[in-house]
């Protein structure tokens, strides 16, 4: 046998041993339990999978044909508000009418990061999420009130300070934009075509990273915004101390200029809104990776100030992830908190609102949370790719399973035709959603809709402290004690 026979003969050994390397590599996991199975208030949690390659099942985006729409749910309609946008991710309503948009990707990595992330790059280029950051904030406006917007102007871009902004709030004359790396402030007076003077930066975000965007939310009174910074890595994995002020919310105080950590052990929190019912803060957070494909459902919750939900130790509260290297802090099993309810595994929740006075839902939407599910890149079937809605009981808490109300994203050849991204009401009633990789808003509504009520604030009386007592408890008391303190003769 000639030498170069020999070579012949090796490679191609080496190439269908390289073919069954890859086979075995992309089968993955697939699912055993649907994905309402590892949703809501209950979720069904599998005995955790490690792997040591992810599952990949990429739904490759393919866009809309003209006309084309997303399925929405029986009683609503759903129409385009804008189109032809550049990635636009992040919505804010202004109090006149107007939506803002960011048209935003990752920042760009000046550093070479290897193998690893040549491969995430490839992941997310057949995502549809790859290409240069437009840095803008657009304005829309629908001035004939006919549900799409003939307006649009870029009120700000890479000239005035942005880099890969996501979040924004408005009020009292200040835009407040959350770029990849800081909390900036603009003046901005509402109607203006383009915002004034330069920004001021409030505070630093830990940059970039593998969780790139950061959503704000300004609490009820205007007094403080709230920051959510997701994770670079998916356990620790690249040690803790990259890991420095993120996983976590950032309370920032415009009265005081300060900030302080609010909460963390969040891997990836995205979506932030303040319950109706309670006033308090609720996010939406995108859980880890690769412990299978029933495995771990993102979550919607509560956030009370100082919560700590377990990344990367532990999920779902008392579950450990074997996996993470880091020393685990002391007692983190004893006070890490439950998440509230389970929206499924690997969908990639984002945004999110609750239901507000004035929309145009109709009654089946009118006591709960609307959140946007992006879709997964690791799960076979894949899940997520629809808009949900969530109900909501009378005390404020979600309940039952998450209810589509627009899916039909997925097709059945595996591709997708969007992504939805991220969800906000307009000044008439109707919810906006932003699906990034089809560069479409759309508008959904319940056609002859009244307007419907918000949802009323709680309130209860104060609680006596645990040692005052009234009434016959009062007199009881003193009588024992009196018997007590006074012996008998």
């Amino acid at each position: 046998m000639s030498i170069l026979k020999k070579i012949l003969i090796t490679l191609l050994v080496i190439l269908v041993l390289l073919a069954a390397a890859l086979w075995w590599f992309s089968r993955g996991d697939t699912a055993d339990l649907s994905v309402d199975e590892v949703a809501g208030t209950e979720p069904t949690l599998e005995e955790p999978n490690a792997e040591s390659f992810p599952t990949v099942q990429i739904a490759k985006p393919v866009g809309w044909e003209e006309g084309d729409a997303p399925q929405a749910a029986e009683g609503l309609a759903v129409g385009r508000f804008a189109q032809g946008l550049d990635h636009p991710r992040v919505l804010q309503a202004l109090p006149n009418g107007d939506i803002l948009v960011t048209l935003t990707r990752s920042p760009k990595s000046e550093e070479d990061g290897g193998i690893t992330a040549w491969i995430a790059e490839w992941l997310m280029t057949r995502a549809g999420a790859v290409g240069d950051s437009a840095n803008e904030i657009v304005l829309l406006r629908d001035e004939d009130s006919d549900g799409v917007a003939e307006t649009r102007l870029t009120i700000a871009n890479e000239s005035n300070g942005l880099n890969s902004p996501s979040g924004m709030g408005w009020h009292d004359g200040k835009l407040y934009v959350a770029n990849h790396n800081a909390l900036l402030a603009y003046d901005y007076e509402l109607g203006a075509e383009s915002v004034s003077g330069e920004a001021t930066k409030l505070m630093d975000l830990p940059p970039g990273g593998g969780h790139w965007m950061r959503n704000l939310e300004l609490s009820p009174d205007g007094t403080r915004i709230y920051v959510a910074v997701g994770s670079v890595s998916n356990i620790g994995e690249q040690g803790m101390e990259v890991e420095a002020g993120r996983a976590m919310i950032w309370e920032y105080n415009l009265e005081t200029n300060r900030q302080r950590q609010f909460a963390a052990g969040l891997r990836n929190p995205n979506g932030l809104a303040f319950s109706p019912w309670s006033g308090e803060l609720w996010t939406t957070v995108n859980e880890r990776d690769m412990l299978g494909s029933d495995l771990v459902p993102d979550y919607l919750t509560n956030v009370p100030v100082g919560a700590q939900y377990g990344w990367p130790w532990v999920y779902w509260r008392n579950n450990i992830d074997e996996r993470v290297d880091a020393p685990r802090p002391a007692y983190l099993a004893e006070y890490a908190r439950e998440p509230v309810y389970a929206l499924g595994p690997h969908v990639a929740a984002l945004g999110m609102v609750f239901t507000q006075d004035g929309h145009l839902m109709g009654t089946e939407f009118a006591s709960g949370a609307f959140i946007a599910r992006h879709g997964s890149w690791n799960r076979k079937p894949p899940s997520g790719y629809d808009l949900i809605y969530v109900d909501f009981d009378e005390r404020g808490n979600p309940q039952g399973k998450p209810v589509p109300v627009l899916s039909g994203f997925l097709n059945d050849d595996g591709t997708t035709k969007g992504r939805p991204t991220w969800v906000e009401w307009a000044g008439d009633g109707s919810l906006l959603m932003t699906d990034d990789t089809a560069g479409i808003i759309w508008r959904v509504h319940a056609p002859g809709a009244e307007p419907g009520p918000g949802i009323a604030r709680l309130s209860s009386e104060r609680l006596p402290p645990p040692n005052q007592l009234t009434g016959e408890a009062r007199a009881t008391f003193a009588e024992d004690d009196f018997a007590r303190e006074v012996p008998a003769q």
